[in-house]
Formats: C-alpha cells, sequence, structure tokens
C-alpha cells in the first residue's frame, strides 16, 4: 500500500511539472495539451516502459537452454523469495550492472549485463540477483520504471521550452527569463523527486537481497568490485540513457562533487558498512 501511495505521488508530481512546462511553451493551451500528454504517458509508463527501458539496452531474453547456471540462480533465488519467475534478461555490455523492471511481482522482468557475470563470482552474482528480486518483492519496480521514462519525457519537453518559450495572449514572448529558468529547473526536480523515493529504497533492497541469499557479505563484495571497476569507466551507456540510472544496482554516474551529491543511490561505503553490520548481527543470531 505504501509503495503504491509513493507511485500516485510519483505521477501527480510528474504531472505537474509538465503542466508547468506546457504554461511556459503555450500558456493556458499549452498547460492542458501538457496535461493531456502527462495522462497518456502515465498510462503508457504503467503497462509499456519496462518493455521500453528492455530495449533501450538491446536486452534479450534468455531461459534454462540459452544460459541455463544463471537462469537456475534466478528461479532459485525467486523461489526462496516466494515470487512467480520473472523473466530473464541478458545484456550484451563489458560493464557490470544489473537492474529489475516490471508493474508488479507477475509481471517483472530482471536484467544483467553480460560483464557483470564475467566480472564477479558465482557468490556475488547470487547476491547482486537477489538485490533485484528484493525491488520485485518490494514492488520498487513500477516506481523506477515510472520514472525512468517520465525523467526521459520531462527533459524532452524542457528542451521545447527552452527552445520555444512562453508566449502571451498576442503571441509575444511572455518571458523568456522565467522561461529559461524553468525548463532548467524542471529536469532537476524530476531528479529530486526520483532521488528522493530511490536512496530509501536502495538500503531496502540491500536488506531484502541480503535475507533472500542468506549472505549479506557476498552482495557487499559484489558492490565493491563493481565500485572499483566504475573507476575506470562508466557503467553501462550511462550517458545516453541517464534517466534509468536509478534502476541499477549502482548508479552508473555517480562520482564525487556536485554528480556526487545528486545521485540517486546512497555512497558504495555506507550500503557496505550496513551490509556488513548485517553480516554480523547474522553470524551473532547463529
Amino acid at each position: 500500500m505504501f509503495n503504491l501511495m509513493k507511485t500516485a505521488i510519483l505521477m501527480a508530481a510528474i504531472t505537474a511539472l509538465f503542466m508547468a512546462l506546457g504554461s511556459v511553451i503555450g500558456g493556458q493551451q499549452g498547460m492542458m495539451i501538457a496535461l493531456v500528454i502527462a495522462l497518456g504517458m502515465n498510462f503508457f509508463s504503467y503497462w509499456f516502459s519496462d518493455k521500453l527501458v528492455l530495449k533501450m539496452y538491446n536486452a534479450h531474453e534468455v531461459d534454462e537452454t540459452t544460459a541455463p547456471q544463471f537462469y537456475r540462480m534466478v528461479a532459485e533465488l525467486a523461489q526462496r523469495a516466494q515470487l512467480p519467475m520473472p523473466r530473464v534478461y541478458l545484456i550484451d555490455e563489458d560493464a557490470p550492472n544489473a537492474f529489475a523492471t516490471g508493474r508488479n511481482p507477475a509481471n517483472a522482468a530482471v536484467a544483467a549485463t553480460t560483464g557483470i557475470l564475467r566480472v564477479l563470482s558465482d557468490r556475488e552474482l547470487r547476491g547482486v540477483m537477489a538485490h533485484e528480486l528484493a525491488h520485485v518483492k518490494h514492488r520498487d519496480i513500477l516506481i523506477s520504471t515510472i520514472s525512468a521514462t517520465m525523467a526521459g519525457a520531462i527533459s524532452m519537453l524542457a528542451n521545447f521550452a527552452m527552445l520555444f518559450g512562453g508566449r502571451d495572449s498576442e503571441g509575444r514572448p511572455a518571458n523568456p527569463i522565467a522561461g529559461i529558468a524553468v525548463a532548467l529547473l524542471a529536469p532537476l526536480a524530476a531528479s529530486l523527486i526520483q532521488m528522493a523515493i530511490s536512496r530509501a529504497r536502495e538500503f531496502e533492497a540491500d536488506r531484502g537481497g541480503a535475507e533472500i541469499s542468506g549472505d549479506p557479505q557476498a552482495l557487499a563484495s559484489a558492490l565493491d568490485k563493481i565500485h572499483r571497476y566504475a573507476q575506470g569507466i562508466p557503467l553501462m551507456a550511462a550517458e545516453a540513457h541517464p534517466e534509468t540510472a536509478q534502476m541499477m544496482i549502482m548508479n552508473p554516474l555517480s562520482g564525487g562533487g556536485l554528480r556526487g551529491l545528486f545521485s540517486t543511490h546512497p555512497s558504495t561505503e555506507e550500503r557496505i558498512e550496513r551490509l556488513m553490520a548485517l553480516a554480523r548481527g547474522m553470524r551473532a543470531g547463529g
């Protein structure tokens, strides 16, 4: 119920941003057109955004025949989590990362790069996929997929606002400075909405994944390895699809300075510290 409420709040906030940008571009008429577009985008996001995100990364579905070891690993973890078996995808990408998508556990999919299968040990990969299934179990995946789709749409609309600005009733530029300001701030506001939901959700998925796998230390080791790998190259084609960053096991755009400040994920160090504390607690509890 709480995640449904968060999804409703996210949709309402994104719709309000759409209407504000529409007003900047075309006044009251533009605001109404933007409202219609936002409603259509919300409908599309709910039903089809998982397919769009998977297509963005050229993910291909695998089964027990085409990727037997990986598929059986996901199946075993899904059974431990008491979840329906999700669709399983691989992405032909050297950088290690993974994500889950779909509107609910019955229509979920998990995806991993071929790079993460090479970089991580079986034990570490198991921790990562348990984390993704925790997102499915907590019903985070709908929020992530909707926000990814809508953030991209807001950026597109903001570009229109930058180009055309606002118009008054006689068709003259109303306030070009205000138009530029709104166009610049709207994507930032969309990012802040994503961050408000994403960071706490990652901690919960780390904990949930550790409980599903029974091995918090494996996920901590995987996060450390992926983080060190990320110092050398960006994770996945992040520059092409920055709106999907919050869906990944680790933010592919994370870094120092302002970029780190606006990351959709908590710091890797804090995630590892919490997982190691959880591991110590599990050992102490027998």
